[in-house]
């Protein structure tokens, strides 16, 4: 029996996640977990770090990120349909995968944003190699247009994920106190893997390690947000619902009693993931040079 939480940010997501990745690491291991996700919106500052301490620490490290999904094209920059987006879960399998998402991330940031980096279904289609893709929170493209009611097209899009991920693409389902929609969402969801089926995966989008740290990530959405922590309805809120914290495997199976196979499929995502990035080696880019002349003349 074990449990991987695939859904972390870390303090590399700027002004929205707390857990410091040397901190978040040991709280793994001294939860007797083997393996930990980093999946920091929209960028991979903090991989290697959390590559290289994972590593030290006796943990398999899971490279991914959370991308944030245009809803036409990446290219696309109206000031009214392009300001929303959706957020997708994506994890490196190997060393193919973690390339692919450096080169989607580049893409997102040079040439997709708009508020936000974001990446597109043909920068999916092209760079899906060694990647598995997890559907996301209630910020997810599926979810989403299961909560406007457009349940005919939440099937089509789930399609065209599967079409391009495979075996590699799972409906994730997450379970916070005080968000009835998460439930309704989470209803659905399943009777898309059972129609489908598709694979569901259980995370908590983990934001700060201890739950009594709630309070202390409510003051970072504060600043980020530039509003004072007495204000009420603030955009980004989590006092509601102080809930994602790092929860121990005996926590999340209580959780997901009902659907044990959504916390056996971390393992199985866990398993899947091996990479191993190279280092400790200067690795230079070839250069051609005229007449065969050496690179250090």
């Amino acid at each position: 029996m074990a449990f991987t939480h695939l859904h972390v940010h870390t303090e590399y997501s700027l002004l929205d996640g707390m857990c410091r990745i040397g901190e978040v690491l040991q709280k793994a291991k001294d939860a007797g977990m083997t393996s930990l996700a980093i999946t920091d919106h929209g960028a991979l500052y903090g991989a290697f770090k959390f590559y290289i301490k994972a590593k030290d620490l006796g943990i398999k490290p899971i490279i991914g990120v959370e991308v944030y999904k245009a809803k036409h094209s990446r290219l696309d920059k109206d000031s009214v349909e392009d300001k929303d987006r959706y957020h997708l879960v994506l994890l490196a399998k190997d060393l193919t995968g973690y390339r692919n998402l450096m080169k989607m991330v580049s893409a997102a940031h040079l040439e997709g944003m708009y508020y936000k980096p974001r990446v597109d279904f043909e920068l999916l289609e092209k760079y899906h190699e060694g990647v598995i893709a997890l559907s996301g929170c209630l910020g997810g493209e599926i979810s989403q247009l299961i909560l406007e009611g457009q349940q005919t097209e939440a099937e089509t899009i789930l399609q065209k994920y599967v079409s391009i991920f495979k075996d590699d693409f799972y409906l994730e389902l997450q379970r916070h106190p005080n968000l009835p929609q998460q439930d309704n969402v989470n209803a659905e969801l399943v009777k898309l893997s059972r129609k489908y089926s598709v694979p569901l995966v259980a995370t908590n989008d983990v934001h700060y390690i201890n739950e009594s740290d709630a309070y202390a990530q409510e003051v970072l959405l504060c600043i980020q947000t530039q509003r004072t922590i007495f204000e009420k309805n603030r955009p980004l809120s989590m006092f509601d619902v102080p809930d994602y914290y790092f929860k121990s495997e005996d926590q999340m199976r209580v959780l997901f009693s009902d659907l044990p196979e959504a916390i056996e499929n971390t393992n199985k995502i866990a398993d899947k993931c091996n990479l191993e990035i190279p280092h400790g080696k200067w690795v230079l880019p070839h250069v051609d040079t005229p007449n065969n002349m050496p690179p250090e003349d």
